[in-house]
């Protein structure tokens, strides 16, 4: 593991003693602090603590959205409810109370829907009780029922591949349990996609106040949107608390993982840096390598002839100095978007080949800086962090969903879905062609005659503003061939390059690859095909005992959310799972036919309503067949329900 410092744990207002009355020793400069936070967090912290709703109903036409920019400004009320939170805050004080629970259920209902501008479906309540965590016992940690046996459980052993997102989760939580295991990761550090992805302008798409553990919050990120390095920085601080150093190994890869029909364990080949390799005997395997994790390389024609520099996004060579040099830049998804603005003003040309467009939604969050007033309040006021969470998990994940499903009788079906979601491409639509100063030319390249959402929705990372600028030429159509000296598009057209820059994206049909992993009947491979990977709730696999999945197929959320939310969700389950099989001293639990095949049916079934299977749509999600393989149809709300308990009727469960 790399050397670098970890910065110390920052822990929230309301685990700390005496924190209300830090604050009133300042009483004075209270207010003012208070006026520069976000309303509606304040908002939902006042009502939360002294239980009046008035401020709330006052606040609520004002609340148009769940983005700190969707509420009017609204100066007199905003110091009004400063003054009566700062008199609530001095009566806890003076009458030494604790700071209350979480609110019940119906009032929690009617925060939730004041604090958003609209109405959160009752479903959501117990998603967000459990994702906030007011009582602080962490509703999503397993714990024993009974206690297993020293004897059985010193001899459990599990295999957790790979040290990203998800990998630390479980590793923490097994950590916890007190189940052995071994973490085995390919890279020199934690951290997965993150650490191996350093492209310029690389950076989250989700809030990172969600898009990071609910159980270790982080009040004072320096952006909205982070950066690979302030990401990368989390991870490994994380890792640093979660002490399973001594269960964590560096520069090894899992090559192999074979099921031992007669034994029932996995036989594990792990081979090291230096090429030799070794053996572990697991009870358990547990994948963390994601979908986003092997790069995508076309098999361009003529591509070993170029004679300059040519790499990955995801494996960005720092080496290559850009500046002044003529650059193409193949694809224009996620990190096309990103590095290509970040680029364009130190290259002397630069040529981007886009084989379709994408839709991108601007946020003026974006590249803001968090203010240290706002890294002051998540960090100081009671509750604040928590209520502020809440806001980005509805903003940023199932606030769109219910615009992403087909209206059968709507008129227009080639160019959207329904009348919200038409709504939204007229949006988009306008936002393109300001950022383009109306060019016609640029317009006509750049708006899908698809959906939106139909691909995955992108941040405007000032993408269509660069295409703009006189040195960026956007060549639209596939790569007909590479040359020595460049790259011929479509209409046989040479754009001459110093620099070829492959953003191509990953091979997200085909997870778990290149690992070999043999069940009772084949291997992985020989069941799920070329592209098709199937999973009960994206996690267990029928003929694959004791393998477990994160991130798996199924799980993406192409509609929004944070991919770490869904991760805590499967590690969850996964430790249901474990906790079933070592409290009955079980030696195979393997998920039934019966339920797998009805769940993926299900699946389907759901995906067939929205708009990734559109007919007019060419997307990751699906695979050749057309079958949507990647992403998942249920709001966050009902995965999490799906997954908060284990039903060992669905599974095969062997005794020792």
């Amino acid at each position: 593991m790399s050397s670098e410092k970890h910065s110390a744990r920052s822990e929230p207002p309301e685990h700390r003693d005496g924190i209300i009355g830090d604050l009133l020793a300042e009483k004075d400069k209270l207010e003012d602090r208070l006026m520069e936070l976000d309303d509606v967090p304040l908002l939902l912290v006042y009502t939360h603590l002294s239980g009046d709703e008035a401020l709330m109903q006052r606040y609520a036409p004002h609340v148009k959205g769940a983005w700190a920019f969707e509420v009017d400004d609204v100066p007199e009320l905003k110091r009004e409810l400063c003054q009566a939170l700062i008199a609530t805050l001095a009566d806890y004080t003076e009458s030494g109370r604790p700071l209350p629970p979480a609110p019940p259920v119906d009032k929690l209902q009617r925060m939730c829907n004041a604090s958003v501008g609209t109405q959160v479906p009752e479903e959501y309540m117990a998603m967000v009780l459990e994702e906030l965590n007011f009582d602080r016992t962490d509703a999503k940690t397993v714990k024993w029922r009974k206690q297993p046996s020293p004897a059985f459980l010193d001899d459990f052993k599990v295999v957790v591949i790979g040290a990203g997102y998800s990998g630390l989760a479980m590793a923490t939580k097994l950590k916890q349990a007190g189940i052995p295991f071994v973490m085995i990761e390919k890279n020199e550090d934690v951290g997965g996609t993150w650490f191996e992805n350093t492209y310029p302008g690389i950076a989250v798409d989700t809030p990172n106040h969600f898009y990071s553990y609910s159980f270790r919050v982080k009040p004072d990120w320096d952006h909205f949107f982070s950066t690979g390095p302030e990401i990368i920085d989390y991870i490994r601080t994380c890792y640093a608390e979660m002490d399973i150093g001594e269960e964590t190994r560096f520069n090894e890869e899992v090559v192999s993982a074979i099921w031992d029909k007669q034994g029932h364990r996995w036989d594990v080949t792990v081979r090291r840096k230096d090429g030799s390799e070794y053996a572990i005997r697991a009870n358990a395997v547990i994948t963390g390598v994601g979908l986003l994790n092997n790069p995508a390389v076309p098999d361009f024609p003529g591509r070993d002839r170029f004679k300059g520099p040519m790499f990955h996004s995801a494996r960005w060579d720092h080496s290559v100095d850009l500046e002044g040099k003529r650059v193409v830049q193949v694809g224009t998804g996620a990190s096309g978007m990103q590095l290509g603005p970040m680029i364009a003003p130190e290259v002397e040309h630069l040529t981007i080949f886009q084989r379709s467009p994408h839709w991108a939604r601007h946020n003026p969050l974006l590249y803001a800086k968090v203010s240290d007033a706002m890294k002051w309040g998540l960090a100081n006021i009671p509750y604040y962090n928590k209520w502020y969470r809440y806001q980005l998990l509805w903003a940023t994940s199932d606030l769109v969903l219910p615009n992403l499903h087909k209206d059968p009788d709507w008129p227009e079906p080639e160019r959207s879905l329904n009348a919200a979601n038409d709504e939204v491409r007229q949006q988009l639509i306008a936002h393109i062609s300001e950022q383009v100063n109306h060019d016609p030319e640029l317009l006509a390249k750049l708006i899908p005659d698809f959906p939106p959402y139909g691909k995955r929705m992108l941040r405007d990372s000032n993408w269509y503003s660069a295409l703009t600028r006189e040195n960026v030429e956007l060549v639209t159509g596939a790569v007909k061939e590479i040359t020595e000296t460049g790259v011929i598009d479509k209409d046989g057209i040479e754009h001459p390059a110093d620099v070829i820059v492959l953003a191509t994206g990953f091979k997200a049909q085909t997870p778990i690859y290149p690992m070999n992993v043999v069940g009772t009947k084949g291997s992985i491979r020989d069941a799920w095909g070329e592209d098709d990977p199937r999973a009960y709730l994206g996690i267990t696999v029928p003929d694959f005992p004791n393998m477990f999945i994160l991130y798996g197929p199924g799980t993406n959320g192409g509609h929004g959310g944070s991919a770490v939310y869904n991760s805590e969700c499967q590690v969850r389950y996964t430790m249901l799972a474990l906790r079933e099989m070592i409290e009955r001293e079980a030696d195979r639990v393997e998920v039934r036919p019966e339920p797998f095949e009805e769940y993926i049916n299900t699946v389907d079934a759901e995906h067939a309503k929205l708009v990734w299977t559109h007919p007019g749509v060419k997307n990751w999600y699906r695979n050749k067949a057309g079958r949507v393989v990647t992403n998942s149809p249920w709001p966050l709300s009902k995965y999490r329900n799906l997954t908060a308990n284990f039903d060992p009727d669905d599974y095969i469960i062997e005794p020792a």
